[in-house]
């Protein structure tokens, strides 16, 4: 059985996974200023809750995008497993060929869901992964990753309109009722959410022209499920993309 951990900025997606089954799928809040003993503390209870001994661990690998983060989790959970975490980085054999300016510069979130997406759906296909920022990342015909786009994210475009102006008020990222809203609330809610969904459907073909090919799109990250049905483009969600990545990663470089 081998734990996977993917650090965002906003959260810590983890899971364990055993015979290519992802047993379960949880998340904790990322914080930049608990300390390894601490990360220790609550990875346990985690795994408690889902009946995982931290004995039946035999590996873990992790992806992050948070640095400060990346070295108290490695450390917790060494101290819970007494396994070495093989983290995703220069070095790591993806199989990926990135045709980027500065290869190293690509996130791991991006090479891991890369990864994941082209085993699962092949190639060429769009990638969009909602999170803390929007990203949509191209892989071309022969399966390459060739580039993307990075935007706001949808809590962080809501955060910035309610934070920078006096007279809007805080919303919850419900489903608007119509495109025309008729008071505060819903005109907001109408620009936030389908602005997104608008933004997803313009940026999808273009980028699709460009590659010059009908491509897949699919989608993961926490707030896809919320813009998705509000997308005139047809999308495959799939909530566990990450966790597929990094199993298919461990595999390459620590079964092989």
């Amino acid at each position: 059985m081998i734990l996977a951990v993917d650090i965002g900025n906003t959260n810590i997606v983890l899971g364990c996974i055993e015979d290519d089954k992802i047993l379960f799928e949880a998340r904790m809040a990322t914080d930049l200023i608990k300390t390894s003993d601490q990360y220790c503390a609550e990875l346990k209870v985690m795994l408690s809750l889902f009946e995982v001994a931290p004995e039946d661990i035999d590996g873990s690998i992790i992806s992050s995008v948070v640095p400060p983060v990346l070295n108290s989790f490695k450390t917790a959970i060494r101290k819970l497993t007494g396994c070495s975490a093989l983290v995703v980085g220069p070095g790591i054999k993806t199989g990926l060929n990135i045709r980027m300016d500065n290869p190293s510069e690509v996130g791991s979130d991006l090479i891991v869901a890369a990864v994941a997406a082209i085993a699962e759906y092949g190639a060429p296909l769009l990638l969009v992964d909602m999170g803390t920022a929007t990203t949509i990342t191209a892989i071309d015909e022969s399966g390459a990753f060739v580039g993307g786009c990075i935007c706001p994210g949808v809590k962080i475009s809501m955060e910035a309109l309610t934070g920078r102006t006096a007279q809007l008020p805080g919303i919850s990222l419900d489903e608007p009722r119509c495109a025309i809203g008729k008071n505060t609330r819903d005109s907001m809610r109408s620009g936030i959410m389908l602005g997104a969904a608008a933004m997803l459907d313009g940026l999808l073909d273009r980028m699709e022209a460009e590659l010059g090919a009908k491509v897949t799109v699919v989608a993961t990250g926490g707030i896809s499920k919320f813009v998705l049905p509000l997308c005139r483009r047809k999308m495959v969600y799939d909530r566990s993309l990450m966790l597929k990545g990094l199993k298919l990663l461990y595999a390459r470089n620590v079964r092989a």
